[in-house]
């Protein structure tokens, strides 16, 4: 039997990315990224606090493959702040790609962070750009609003729901991903080492099934 856990008001869900870029037909499509949209959904009903994040690109990103001459998409290169994977185009600010999708029914959102717009600079986390020194400010809000249990959910999990919820426990807050909301890129095992990383550090890992649905406000 699944123990069912109730969010209360010091709860919040963090949706993160669901755009059309990282869906099936987009420039940096997650597989079956689509299927998170109906289960998000639902789970969100739950929540009585949820935000959002949307990747926001400059066209001409430094993570662009394109944007070096003779890269492929999903090279490695060094930056200033260390390694950066190189990606295809994707959720460059105002095309149809960066949107978040039309069937992402969450109303009652309370915040749309966007992240990765600065031009030199990546961000796969929703706290910190990959710099690991410029913050998006996300941290400061959820301690202002009072949130100490945050619940991640999103595309993809071992890219930007990861170091999201790596950064999340960094700053103190008890951590909990939702397996069923959420879909890996998978690069070279990154799946499996998220999973890992995520055991040695105290996030935990459930299925929606394990969240009831009383919103508390």
């Amino acid at each position: 039997m699944i123990e069912h856990i109730v969010p209360g008001r010091h709860d919040l869900l963090l949706v993160v990315d669901i755009q059309y870029d990282f869906c099936p037909g987009g420039g940096l499509a997650v597989p079956r990224g689509d299927e998170v949209v109906p289960v998000v959904n639902r789970v969100a009903a739950g929540f009585a606090h949820v935000a959002l994040t949307q990747d926001w690109h400059p066209p001409g990103h430094l993570s662009f493959a394109s944007s070096h001459p003779g890269a492929q998409p999903y090279e490695t290169i060094d930056v200033d702040y260390g390694a950066q994977i190189l990606w295809p185009d994707h959720c460059v600010q105002g095309t149809p790609g960066a949107a978040l999708r039309e069937d992402l029914a969450i109303p009652h959102a309370e915040l749309v962070l966007r992240k990765g717009y600065h031009p030199g600079i990546d961000s796969y986390s929703a706290f910190y750009e990959n710099d690991r020194r410029t913050a998006t400010g996300l941290g400061g809000y959820l301690r202002e609003r009072g949130f100490r249990r945050i619940f991640l959910a999103g595309l993809a999990f071992d890219f930007c729901v990861r170091y999201s919820a790596e950064d999340a426990r960094r700053e103190g807050f008890h951590v909990v991903v939702i397996d069923d909301c959420c879909r890996s890129i998978d690069v070279g095992g990154s799946d499996a080492d998220t999973r890992r990383q995520f055991q040695a550090i105290g996030v935990e890992c459930i299925p929606s099934a394990a969240l009831g649905q009383d919103r508390c406000a």
